[in-house]
């Protein structure tokens, strides 16, 4: 099932961006945000991130898989 993904556009505190899907807790607000576009799973979220950002990583609560750090 295929999903909307967004990266926050504002760094974690170790410079990292993150990826979370359309249903995440973490999501966050419209503001802080910059929509990725939909796909069927965080990979290619995060590889699009990439294009915007040099450290990316997905959500560790809503994109698991893409969680590296």
């Amino acid at each position: 099932m295929s999903k909307s993904y967004y990266v926050s556009n504002r760094a974690q505190p170790d410079g990292y961006h993150e990826v979370h899907n359309e249903d995440c807790q973490f999501l966050p607000s419209v503001n802080n945000r910059d929509h990725l576009g939909i796909f069927t799973s965080c990979y290619p979220a995060v590889a699009a991130a990439r294009a915007k950002y040099d450290k990316v990583d997905g959500c560790k609560f809503c994109s698991p898989g893409c969680h590296t750090r």
